[in-house]
């Protein structure tokens, strides 16, 4: 397992192991000892101590969910399928609208610090999108998220799918410019 650091401070992609056979195949996907070990220049990361595990479900190759900044950490992964990952640090700071984006498959994962808006578009059919935080979810959580919009040009996400030709719902294509966007505390 190896942690690489992105453009957006906080953002890290793992490399996991996978190991298959003529069965398939399995992963460690969270491992707290073997993170801990890890994350010793990232503490963060090291202190995630998750209380809900979610997942997402995308039948269709293009379905694209997003930009969502939650006021929580999340360790995000796939089970099944692939995505295109992007990531738009909403928070105040000097790296506020730096962008980094990955191609997940089972091989990898992301933790995506508190303030960071997360995003994904399928690429392959049945993509089961699994995510850990260290928050319990709620309706009333959702007045202190940040959003921006996917199609944001200053972002200038190259999304593999263009975003005429995927599925999005009504919300997401709501979200404001970055220029309109408060960053998160």
């Amino acid at each position: 397992m190896n942690i690489t650091e992105t453009a957006i401070p906080g953002l890290l992609v793992l490399e996991l192991d996978v190991h298959g056979d003529n069965r398939g195949w399995f992963k460690e996907n969270w491992q707290q000892e073997k993170i801990r070990a890890l994350a010793a220049e990232n503490p963060r990361l090291a202190s995630l101590a998750p209380v809900q595990n979610n997942i997402s479900f995308n039948a269709s190759v293009g379905t694209t969910r997003g930009i969502h900044a939650e006021p929580w950490d999340k360790y995000v992964a796939v089970a099944h399928g692939r995505i295109f990952g992007a990531w738009v640090d909403l928070r105040e700071g000097p790296s506020f609208g730096a962008v980094a984006t990955v191609e997940l498959g089972p091989e990898k994962a992301v933790f995506v610090p508190r303030g960071v808006g997360n995003s994904y578009q399928t690429l392959e059919p049945d993509t089961a999108y699994t995510y850990l935080v260290n928050d319990h979810w709620s309706a009333d959580a959702q007045g202190q998220y940040t959003f921006l919009n996917l199609a944001d040009p200053t972002a200038a996400i190259t999304w593999p799918i263009p975003l005429e030709d995927a599925e999005l719902s009504d919300k997401d294509r709501a979200h404001p410019m970055l220029a309109d966007v408060t960053p998160m505390p």
